[in-house]
């Protein structure tokens, strides 16, 4: 549904994105994950016909997004990262604006202003000034606007940004729903939040994909060791020690007070023997439980190793033809 081969953009001198290459399924829910200033922003532009790249190309549902630029935008609902809404017209008023922008008829304005209204949660404030509603309501409009005309694809630039934690997770409920109709595409730096929302991510860095695999496989491909933590009563001098003399366990961290971090060999479950050892050792055992390694952690490994490899986002020279100049 969404395909992109080699894009590049330069402004300036400045080089945003570089050779930048992913697909998007259709149905799925995917998020675009980086830094600020990762290439985030100007890759999605891009998508959404907003800017041309400098080099490469880009196909909603196998439409170029130069080329075919206006059936592209038909085929895609946006919601950019700073929603841009009257504060002065009322949520109906501002839909049925946005209705005729798209060349609407009233018979499926109406039809469509009933849907988007009852999914985004806005049917009982139809009728309020948009100045007037929490940042939270806002971002409902900007998603309902961006649904109004029902496009099979949507693309939301960091659509949780500026939100209390109940409005995110309504807002992330919200996107979860839209899968089933809807191919969608997310950016984010809050790495739970595509955790959380996201069947696949993306990660963009210095304009350049570094990864891209389920939260599940990411971890896995970069995952050395599996981390158990346990905490007791009776912190013995000798509890480091007795740990690293099991089998497969590879390393003991102290994680606070009476509490330690275990790294055993992957795939080896070593709760039991642990949790066995502690008892017989008169440790008094409080917890044993695994930890889970993180997005964050991912992204963090992800990011430093990238950059370790002197890739920094360095702008080649010459400068590549641009798609704007182009004959």
């Amino acid at each position: 549904m969404i395909r992109c081969e080699g894009l590049t953009k330069y402004y300036g001198n400045h080089q945003a994105i570089s050779d930048v290459s992913f697909e998007v399924a259709e149905g799925e829910i995917v998020g675009f994950l980086g830094p600020n200033a990762a290439g985030k922003t100007t890759t999605m532009r891009i998508l959404t016909s907003f800017i041309p790249p400098s080099g490469g190309t880009a196909t909603i549902d196998g439409l170029d997004v130069v080329d075919d630029s206006l059936e592209t935008r038909r085929r895609i609902g946006y919601l950019p990262e700073t929603s841009s809404l009257y504060r002065d017209m009322r949520i109906t008023e501002f839909l049925r604006y946005c209705a005729r922008l798209r060349g609407m008829g009233r018979a499926e304005t109406e039809e469509r202003m009933e849907y988007v209204l009852d999914t985004c949660g806005l049917a009982e404030r139809s009728s309020s000034i948009i100045g007037t509603l929490s940042q939270g309501y806002r971002q409902r409009v900007g998603l309902a606007q961006a649904l109004l005309h029902e496009p099979p694809v949507l693309i939301l630039d960091e659509p949780t940004v500026g939100l209390d934690p109940n409005q995110i997770i309504e807002v992330r409920n919200l996107i979860k729903s839209l899968a089933d109709e809807h191919t969608v595409m997310l950016s984010t730096h809050i790495l739970p939040e595509a955790q959380m929302t996201c069947e696949r991510v993306i990660i963009i860095n210095h304009g350049r994909i570094i990864a891209e695999d389920t939260p599940e496989a990411l971890t896995a491909q970069i995952r050395e060791a599996e981390t158990i933590s346990i905490t007791v009563a009776n912190d013995a001098d000798n509890i480091e020690r007795a740990l690293l003399d099991m089998p497969d366990v590879v390393a003991v961290r102290r994680a606070g007070d009476s509490q330690y971090h275990i790294d055993t060999a992957v795939g080896a479950d070593m709760r039991a023997e642990i949790a066995e050892t502690a008892v017989k050792r008169g440790w008094g055992l409080l917890e044993l439980r695994p930890v889970e390694m993180t997005l964050e952690d991912v992204f963090r490994q992800l990011t430093t190793e990238e950059e370790a490899l002197g890739s920094g986002g360095a702008v080649p020279s010459p400068k590549p033809q641009s798609r704007e100049g182009a004959e």
